[in-house]
């Protein structure tokens, strides 16, 4: 332990000014790391120091978003690596035996968003946001503030030991010192790892504030239809960008639950088999949507909107960088949550959020903020801290908890959760076909070209700004945030041209949610926004005399009142509740107002298995030339 004492001794010795230079603390599965090295500053995620004989932590903030083109407010937080010149492993118990056992002593200021401003801005999401059709779930966070008495590591380290001692069934719990900032956590959720080219992901959501041997109210919370929800959503936004970073896409394992102190999640594990670098890997995944919000693009735009401030290190991520035995690149990330950063000025921030949907109410969202911050402010000494139950209190092994939390797989998609055997689900009369997925901002197309390649398409997935040459056997118009009546969008007169020459040129066309809205309304069906948003439910439907079980992310619908309708392009065949148009389908094309490749969809494999034969067979003369723009 002679690092580790060096440290610390440094550390706790004088002022800052005196201290030991950078260095991490890393309480991790399988022991603790300590690192201590030299700090650089990288402009980008692919300038991280990947080095073969040391390992890299970098401290990852939230403006570095702005790699894949989203939206932020640039607060000019930077990205910094430690490079790591010297190590040490320890076990946990080693780790408390050294720690300073004191009152970090700091005094508290509060939030910087009062719970009234916090409550008006989720009643604002819910009706600007969701209510009209931007995003199934956003993320709105806000900071409590406090300041040091005297130095900031002799602090930062008394709440490292705090957080040891109080906090249970955390990823990491760690203490980062850079020299420009000091961050202390205990974070409960993995962002994404790569182990022997093995990717993980582990979607965490949900939050029961009650105690965790209550086993009714547990129960309670298990069925309620908004924690059900939230996790389901946020299941399908990582799993778009497990279809990014994994060849295959990501395969589903649990749902479990994450007993904390103060309060206990449900989670999932994704994995999937991937060789890019690493740093790529981390790239793609920017960043977790139970920070942010889904579709991911769109969430950046909202949260700049709302915030109006700089994130910092809130809904970044930590990232250890190195290489295992074999020499095969190695990444783990935490997602920077339930983390006090302090700065050498002596002020503490401690940001915290909480996940809007359709069925959130302000009240409600206002007390989850204060329940995910308890931990941490417990270990700042700023509230008394939740006794600690033992593990065993906890009714995880329960069998009515087993026997719900299987349950909610129950109407899932078998196709995200079993393993299957390359082959298996394809369809002879795809087989070799070629499509193009036009993404409209919602990388559910990442998802959705895994299901048609699996069928036996050959497939690619383009931008709405780019699509290319499309002279393909298939075309889909994908999904994405807006208003599909709004042809001033340039992505919306982009996706209303490109169904138009399709169906001109009576070619297959397969339209998917808001590409279905737009089919719909060039057919000369009317668009409807619903008054209640249609985000990240699963209804059972009458598909063309078929039932099935699919989800929806929708709050925009077709409307008519027959079954079926004359088009310029010939008859169209519609599935409908009333009004409202599920799916049609005609000549050369086809559309579905739900998303076919969602965890929540149950049967749409098997619904795309039945469109896409007849429609990839089918073909019409062209007509003499597409109507306008509607």
């Amino acid at each position: 332990m002679q690092l580790l004492r060096r440290l610390l001794a440094a550390a706790t010795a004088g002022g800052d000014a005196e201290g030991p230079g950078p260095f991490a603390v890393l309480v991790r599965a399988g022991g603790v790391d300590v690192l201590a090295g030299d700090v650089v500053t990288a402009d980008t995620l692919a300038a991280i120091p990947l080095d073969a004989d040391r390992p890299t932590l970098a401290v990852v903030p939230f403006r570095q978003v702005a790699e894949r083109g989203f939206a932020c407010v640039d607060d000019g937080a930077p990205l910094e690596c430690l490079r790591a010149t010297a190590t040490e492993r320890l076990t946990t118990a080693e780790l408390l035996a050294e720690l300073p056992d004191a009152d970090p002593g700091l005094t508290a200021r509060g939030f910087d968003v009062s719970d009234e401003r916090y409550a008006a801005t989720v009643a604002d999401v819910l009706r600007d946001e969701i209510g009209r059709g931007e995003g199934a779930n956003f993320v709105v966070h806000r900071t409590f503030t406090a300041t040091t008495g005297g130095p900031v590591l002799p602090a930062a380290l008394a709440t490292l030991r705090r957080l040891l001692a109080g906090e249970r069934g955390a990823y990491w719990t760690f203490l980062v010192h850079t020299g420009a900032r000091t961050l202390v956590g205990a974070t409960p959720e993995r962002h994404v790892s790569v182990d022997g080219g093995l990717a993980m992901m582990n979607p965490i959501s949900g939050t029961f504030r009650g105690p965790a041997d209550d086993r009714d109210a547990l129960l309670a919370f298990l069925a309620d239809r908004k924690e059900v929800d939230e996790l389901a959503m946020v299941l399908d936004e990582e799993l778009k960008m497990m279809a990014v970073v994994a060849e295959h896409g990501g395969q589903v394992v649990g749902p479990y639950l994450k007993p904390m102190a103060n309060l206990t999640h449900t989670e999932y594990l994704l994995a999937g088999r991937t060789t890019r670098d690493v740093r790529d890997v981390l790239r793609e995944t920017m960043f977790a949507p139970t920070v942010t919000g889904s579709p991911m693009e769109n969430a950046c735009r909202v949260i700049a909107r709302h915030e109006r401030r700089g994130r910092r290190y809130y809904a970044g991520v930590l990232a250890l960088l190195g290489h295992d035995a074999d020499g095969r690149q190695s990444l783990d990330a935490p997602i920077l949550i339930r983390t006090a950063e302090f700065t050498p000025d002596g002020v503490v921030r401690v940001p915290v959020g909480a996940t809007l949907v359709r069925h959130s109410t302000p009240e409600g969202e206002v007390a989850e903020t204060y329940a995910k911050a308890a931990g941490i402010l417990a270990a700042l000494g700023l509230r008394a801290p939740a006794p600690v139950a033992p593990v065993a209190a906890a009714p995880a092994e329960d069998p009515e908890v087993l026997r719900t939390l299987a349950g909610r797989n129950e109407h899932l998609a078998r196709f995200w959760l079993d393993h299957r055997v390359p082959g298996e689900l394809t369809v002879a009369a795809l087989a070799g076909r070629t499509a193009v997925v036009v993404d409209a901002e919602d990388t559910f197309t990442g998802m959705l070209a895994h299901q048609l390649r699996a069928l036996g398409l050959t497939v690619d997935v383009r931008p709405w700004h780019a699509p290319g040459d499309l002279d393909a056997d298939l075309v889909v118009a994908g999904p994405g945030p807006g208003d599909p009546r709004d042809l001033t969008d340039p992505k919306m007169a982009a996706v209303d041209r490109l169904v138009g020459d399709r169906l001109a040129a009576g070619r297959p066309l397969l339209a998917v949610c808001l590409g279905h809205q737009v089919l719909a309304a060039r057919l000369g069906l009317r668009l409807h926004r619903r008054a209640e948003p249609y985000q990240g439910v699963a209804r059972d439907i009458d598909l063309f005399g078929a039932g099935a079980r699919v989800g929806f992310y929708s709050t925009f619908t077709a409307q008519a009142g027959a079954d079926a309708v004359d088009t310029p392009y010939g008859r169209a065949e519609l599935a409908r509740d009333g009004l409202a148009v599920h799916a049609l389908r005609g000549p050369a094309f086809a559309g579905v107002q739900f998303h076919p490749e969602s965890v929540l969809s149950r049967d749409g494999v098997a619904v795309l298995s039945r469109l896409l034969p007849g429609l990839c067979g089918a073909g019409v003369p062209p007509v003499a030339a597409a109507p306008g723009p509607r």
